[in-house]
């Protein structure tokens, strides 16, 4: 009897691990340019089932959808890493192109081609869902002449399915 409640609890935690999730944020942007508009930012990301995982490192690819108090609005797809450690804390990046559209024009971060990059600490719940807390950075990479950019804090939970 042990050893199947054993079984049972590996294979519960195997298929928690390669779970979809879906990412709700909020927090604060932080723009670049003393001109723009600091204010309040929302965020859902989806972040699909791992296509690589190592003994604590896993990789896959998600989107991720951003929008501030005044509308401005960056859509992106891309790739996330995630190290856990800790039994439940976890590491997590990502980096995601994409576009963004400001409806503040004081918010301007140089063209519609920004690219979001992630860096955030979290942790697992008993019931697998998780919470973290992350910092963004959206900027064009200089691919334009302007480039202002926006730092964001967010805290997020994640609801696995």
């Amino acid at each position: 009897m042990r050893s199947l409640l054993v079984s049972v609890a590996i294979l519960a935690a195997a298929s928690a691990a390669q779970a979809q999730s879906l990412i709700f944020g909020a927090g604060y942007a932080d723009y670049s340019d003393s001109q723009s508009v600091d204010q309040a930012i929302f965020s859902l990301e989806y972040q699909h089932r791992p296509f690589h995982e190592a003994t604590r490192f896993s990789a896959t690819w998600g989107g991720a959808l951003s929008v501030d108090k005044d509308g401005d609005t960056h859509v992106g797809v891309g790739l996330i890493g995630i190290y856990t450690f800790a039994d439940r804390w976890f590491l997590e990046g990502s980096v995601m192109p994409g576009y963004y559209d400001e409806s503040n024009a004081l918010n301007d971060l140089g063209g519609s081609f920004q690219i979001r990059s992630l860096f955030g600490v979290g942790y697992t719940l008993n019931s697998g869902n998780k919470i973290s807390m992350a910092i963004t950075h959206k900027s064009n990479a200089s691919t334009q002449d302007n480039n202002p950019g926006v730092n964001s804090l967010l805290v997020r939970y994640h609801y696995g399915f």
